[in-house]
């Protein structure tokens, strides 16, 4: 592994620990030449999976693109990242486990909608607002409409402005 602080290759892994789903192996390790410490994470691969995107074009599928997204769509919600993790590492295995090399970008958006709107009401019309392409505000009406109250969801039970009294 190659020191990403000096380039150099011989590095040496100090700790080993797998992580806490165990579906990936978190390397403590050290340059033997700048004497600097990283971490490494090794995940199981099943396939190499590509994505073909709307316009046609085929690109390798990237863990981390779809990770990002995730925790855009999370952040400042109530949600940990052990879970945000568990989510990422879930789609992925759908994915790899469809059988199928070749993803449609559109069908990887629709499996993290459906799996963002398990988890967080928000999270889901934040990452619908630019998986769709949102230009009006009746888009997000729309989707506001279309979704059922989440049970345990600890927000839809709020009251509206209309059903609020007025001092």
């Amino acid at each position: 592994m190659r020191c990403p602080f000096c380039g150099h290759e011989d590095t040496q892994v100090k700790d080993s620990r797998s992580s806490e789903d165990g579906t990936a192996i978190r390397r403590r390790r050290v340059c033997s030449a700048c004497t600097q410490r990283f971490t490494t994470v090794e995940r199981v691969q099943l396939r190499e999976l590509t994505v073909i995107k709307a316009d046609g074009r085929r690109a390798p599928f990237d863990r981390d693109k779809l990770a990002r997204s995730i925790r855009v769509a999370l952040r400042k919600r109530p949600v940990e990242e052990e879970r945000q993790e568990r989510l990422v590492n879930g789609l992925v295995r759908q994915l790899e486990a469809s059988g199928e090399q070749d993803i449609s970008s559109h069908r990887i958006g629709e499996l993290a909608m459906d799996a963002l709107r398990e988890v967080d009401g928000v999270a889901y019309v934040r990452f619908a607002s630019v998986y769709r392409d949102f230009r009006e505000v009746e888009a997000f009406s729309k989707i506001l409409a279309d979704m059922n109250p989440i049970p345990g969801d600890a927000h839809a039970s709020l009251p509206t402005k209309d059903s609020q009294e007025t001092p």
